[in-house]
């Protein structure tokens, strides 16, 4: 039976780091699949315990601030609750809190199915892939750095899928419920003073860890250097045993640590400094709003109330924003991370069945090479023309010097056609 291949092209496609927008593009579909109604529910579940979880923390302060006017005599008591007056605002307050932390977990039970679905996919995918790619790809890449860029998109997916839906979009709607219930009961200027800090919050945060993420990067590219010095040369003890290279060994591993030591320091201070900006920007607009209401108080435009209720707003809303630095930073690295393995997703393999090809079948034990050539490289050729004839039962040696093509022909014999990129068989080689 003739087998016919055709031989993929380049090679390297996958080697870079895949855009940030590409990478988004081909996790959505983990999150909403195709004829996966179950995860599609999940989400929608999902998404409404989260709607009520928001709703529920922004009403907090505004029962905190009528229990205080209550207390302090400066509204009527209409927060009659349970007929108990303040104290029933002061429960109300502690179930709204109460609340928005149950929703919170129920959002994260209902949701983790998804999110470790999409970790066991993708890992089998990745893994799947590799072992599809040639022996060319695998002899020259080093297994410990493969090993660690799986490793850390893996981990990327759960919780890229899970800050991408539970995080940025709410923190949106917060802040934005926030803006409009200062504008409502205090005025225009505090929405502003809102507004400006939570924009000036947010641009530093976005440029500074732009930033950082050019060091993570220079940061994991040293640690994949040094893992894959250091499995390699375990992987490689009896040699290095035999040439008496540990000094030699762990030189070249404490360089590789010292490189990688340089960057995380790097990352270690710029972390620092986006820490130190954000929290000088929340503060500011802090106490800028605190002061309004302070004033505000003192000319009796607004109750004390008021001035505890603006104060738990905006310590409602830094946390949050803080947050949004935290995983703005997590998903830039997820993205970064994720990147390196949909690179190696989309090394081609150099080998593929041509369309028209049909299984293999061996009806008889005769082996044929008829004018096989066969190169790993364009410009090296390792197999020349070869041919020859095994009959059932005859024994077959191969011999030749390093390098003449005796490992690279045995797999033929024995197995199947290894996979190459630059394979051309002038003729056929079949299995009669």
């Amino acid at each position: 039976m003739r087998r016919t291949t055709k031989t993929a092209t380049s090679a390297d496609a996958g080697s870079s780091r895949a855009p940030a927008m590409t990478t988004l593009r081909r996790v959505l579909p983990y999150l909403w699949p195709d004829g996966q109604g179950w995860v599609k529910r999940r989400v929608v579940i999902a998404l409404l315990f989260l709607i009520a979880a928001k709703l529920v923390s922004v009403s907090t302060p505004y029962l905190y601030k009528l229990a205080v006017d209550n207390l302090g005599g400066e509204a009527p008591d209409t927060g009659m609750i349970l007929g108990l007056g303040a104290v029933g605002l002061v429960v109300a307050y502690g179930l709204a809190r109460l609340g928005a932390v149950v929703f919170g977990e129920l959002r994260d039970a209902v949701f983790v199915r998804v999110g470790q679905r999409a970790i066991r996919r993708l890992a089998i995918e990745t893994f799947t892939h590799i072992h599809q790619l040639s022996l060319r790809y695998h002899i020259t890449r080093k297994t410990g750095g493969l090993s660690r860029i799986i490793e850390r998109g893996v981990k990327g997916v759960d919780f890229l899928l899970r800050f991408m839906l539970f995080s940025i979009g709410p923190l949106i709607l917060e802040l934005t419920m926030v803006a409009g219930i200062f504008a409502w009961l205090f005025g225009w200027q505090y929405a502003a003073v809102v507004i400006v800090t939570i924009t000036l919050y947010v641009l530093f945060t976005f440029k500074v860890t732009e930033w950082r993420v050019k060091l993570r990067r220079e940061m994991n590219d040293q640690d994949t250097d040094a893992n894959q010095k250091a499995i390699d040369s375990l992987l490689n003890y009896e040699t290095v045993k035999y040439f008496n290279a540990e000094t030699r060994e762990a030189d070249r591993y404490d360089g590789a640590m010292r490189q990688y030591e340089t960057a995380a320091v790097k990352t270690g201070l710029s972390l620092s400094f986006l820490n130190m900006g954000q929290a000088t920007l929340i503060t500011t607009g802090l106490v800028i709003v605190m002061g309004m209401s302070a004033l505000g108080v003192r000319a009796g435009t607004l109750t004390v109330g008021d001035f505890v209720m603006v104060n738990a707003y905006m310590i409602q809303i830094t946390m949050p924003l803080n947050f949004l630095g935290t995983v703005y930073r997590e998903i830039r690295q997820a993205l970064v991370d994720m990147g390196e393995m949909f690179g190696l997703l989309g090394q081609p393999a150099e080998i593929t069945d041509a369309p028209d090809a049909k299984p293999l079948q061996v009806t008889a034990g005769e082996i044929t090479f008829d004018n096989v050539h066969f190169g790993y490289e364009p410009t090296r050729e390792i197999l020349k023309g070869v041919t020859f004839t095994l009959k059932p039962g005859q024994k077959l040696a191969l011999v030749g010097h390093s390098g003449s093509g005796k490992s690279t022909e045995s797999p033929w014999v024995y197995r199947r056609p290894i996979a190459s990129s630059y394979a051309t068989i002038s003729s056929t080689s079949r299995c009669a």
